[in-house]
């Protein structure tokens, strides 16, 4: 007689209760997809598993469920290490599911291999469960219908990936996409799980069934399942919910705090006439500007960042050649860069900008953009031009008072060629009112007087230059003939006191570039200085100047006495503004030459000349390394 298949039939309401236990745990699923995808580090990997936990726990109890629905008229008991087994793999798969889902990108080779994976261990989840059945029959696979169940398993794996990578980021609340996903997801699931179950088919056997380790569940045993699983699923949903309010909070706290510093930001950049700004070396798009940098660059914020052009035409036409190209060197170069230019606004106002740029390099080290600030140092501009005139004005008082000093000195030297030529003038004419005229001692005579009118000329030409209150100008000098012209101007000043000066100035001297006048002042002060130390001591009176050429490119001039040297303990002071050791000085001389030597780019300084006096150093550029 041939075997007879039992008939089953399924509890609807346990049916029921399977769907609802699978779209809970779907809705699980896709919320602790977030909590995965947003924690790092030691916190992604315990999210990951626990997750996977309560998410495998939610699958297996809905596949348990749904066994437990479809009802035999035999006794059914369950092999519980099978049982356990079929458990871990429900996590396996929820493990894959939500490593995959969880990662920034998912392109499609990596979904369809998520989903084989997943598939497969929700169909081995499924057999194994199956194969955990001890009853005293045999149970037959229709081979279709399985092929079909993991088919369905992969499916609705592939599904479930992409509604929960989609769905995973919803902040807070239920949400009506994530609610709807987990509806649709919930109810594929079941499929894959009673198509499985159609494949089955159960005969009767008459061999008993083996049922060690096995336990029968009872409607005690489902129910107890049942709160098992919404428990877990409950207790893991409560905790993303938790964690997720407590990121939300975390996340609302640093976004006032971001705010705060974007305000302070902006507080510390308007009052340093500082913006900021990035730029897209590409088609010079402009990514980032400032509120300041608009402010500063008269543009309307409203009407979005200029194009490059736009904020190339607002550099000043005269400095545009200058800023085109710092940032041309930049960009070849790679590197950054820092420039100070006029931008002219439409009202005609002029600005001057200190921009710094720094570049930005991508993974392979191309240059992709620029980032920096500029900043309005137009006040900081005029504070300096208002200095440098208050410094003119101060030098040139002082080049007064000195040469107001040196009247008698000077006028003995302006009348020493002007007698000179008085008397050639009365001697050419007695030998032109003779009663033979010499016409030949006449010229001579003659031509003396044009020789020390020109001198008189030229000394009374330097001491206006002097006088003459101009502003500075920078052109090539010969400091050595800066030095004579001033030794000739002081030549009587010294021969009063009995001072040798003695000039050792090397030949072929390159010329710097400065301004003529305010040289002349430092070696007249300096020399002027030197006299003053030297005329009251007792023995040699020398004072000699000496110039140089550095092997840095550099000059030097020494200016050398033998007079009292410097004063004690207070050697390091004499370049102090009204520092004097003079009972009628006005301790400016030194500051001032000073001042003027390193405007040149030079330095100054001073020490003693064994074995006796003080020595005054300069050095000044050559043309080719002087400070414009």
């Amino acid at each position: 007689m041939a075997a007879v298949n039992l008939i089953g039939s399924y509890n609807y309401a346990l049916v029921a209760l399977s769907v609802l236990i699978a779209m809970l745990a779907s809705y699980a699923a896709l919320d602790l997809a977030g909590r995965v995808t947003a924690a790092g580090g030691w916190t992604r990997a315990v999210w990951l598993l626990g997750g996977a936990a309560a998410m495998g726990t939610g699958i297996w109890s809905m596949h348990y469920i749904g066994m437990l629905a479809f009802i035999l008229p035999i006794s059914v008991a369950y092999h519980w290490p099978t049982v356990l087994l079929s458990l871990i793999a429900a996590i396996l798969a929820s493990v894959i599911a939500l490593y995959v889902v969880s990662r920034q990108k998912m392109d499609g080779s990596r979904a369809l291999a998520g989903s084989v994976l997943m598939g497969a261990g929700i169909a081995s989840m499924h057999y194994i469960g199956m194969a955990a059945m001890r009853l005293p029959a045999i149970c037959q696979f229709n081979s279709f219908l399985v092929v079909l169940s993991v088919v369905f398993a992969i499916l609705i794996s592939l599904a479930a990936l992409w509604i929960t990578f989609h769905f995973r980021d919803q902040k807070m609340g239920i949400g009506r996409k994530k609610l709807a996903g987990a509806v649709v997801m919930g109810a594929a699931i079941p499929v894959m799980h009673y198509t499985g179950m159609a494949a089955a088919s159960f005969t009767p056997s008459g061999m008993p069934a083996d049922l060690s380790h096995a336990v029968s569940i009872s409607t005690l045993g489902t129910a107890g399942i049942t709160a098992v699983t919404f428990v877990v699923l409950g207790l893991a949903l409560l905790t993303s919910w938790v964690d997720r309010r407590f990121a939300a909070q975390t996340l609302e706290l640093q976004e006032e705090k971001l705010q705060r510093s974007e305000a302070y930001l902006a507080e510390a950049q308007r009052l340093t006439h500082t913006g900021s700004w990035a730029w897209r070396v590409a088609g010079g798009v402009a990514l980032h500007l400032s509120e300041e940098w608009y402010r500063i660059y008269g543009f309307d914020p409203e009407k979005g960042p200029p194009a490059f052009e736009e904020r190339r035409q607002r550099t000043h036409p005269e400095d545009r050649a200058k800023w085109q190209g710092a940032i041309d060197r930049a960009i070849a170069e790679k590197s950054g860069y820092e420039v100070e230019f006029r931008i002219l606004l439409p009202g005609g106002t002029v600005k001057h900008i200190h921009t710094v740029g720094h570049p930005v390099l991508n993974a392979s080290g191309g240059l992709v953009q620029f980032v920096g600030s500029s900043t309005d140092i137009t006040e900081r501009k005029h504070a300096e031009e208002a200095l440098r005139q208050a410094q003119t004005d101060l030098a040139h008082a002082s080049r007064v008072t000195t040469m107001g000093e040196l009247t008698a000195s000077l006028a003995h030297e302006v009348n020493q060629p002007i007698a000179a030529a008085v008397t050639d003038a009365n001697t050419c004419l007695r030998w032109l009112t003779r009663d033979q005229p010499d016409l030949g001692e006449a010229r001579e005579a003659a031509s003396r007087i044009v020789k020390d009118a020109t001198r008189a000329a030229d000394i009374i030409s330097r001491i206006r230059l002097l006088f003459k209150k101009v502003s500075p100008q920078r052109e090539l000098v010969d400091v050595n003939e800066v030095i004579r012209e001033m030794t000739i101007l002081l030549r009587n000043e010294a021969s009063r006191y009995s001072i040798s000066v003695r000039t050792e100035l090397e030949t072929d001297f390159p010329l710097v570039m400065g301004d003529r006048v305010q040289l002349q002042q430092v070696f007249l002060n300096l020399i002027l200085n030197a006299i003053d130390a030297v005329k009251d001591v007792d023995g040699t009176r020398e004072l000699a100047i000496k110039s140089q050429r550095e092997e840095n490119d550099q000059l030097l001039v020494s200016v050398s006495d033998t007079g009292v040297g410097l004063p004690p303990q207070q050697a390091d002071q004499i370049f102090n503004a009204f520092f004097t050791t003079k009972p009628h000085g006005t301790g400016m001389g030194l500051r001032i030459s000073r001042s003027i030597v390193e405007s040149h780019g030079g330095r100054m300084w001073a020490a003693d000349n064994p074995p006796r006096g003080a020595s005054f150093h300069l050095t000044l550029p050559t043309k080719a390394e002087a400070h414009e």
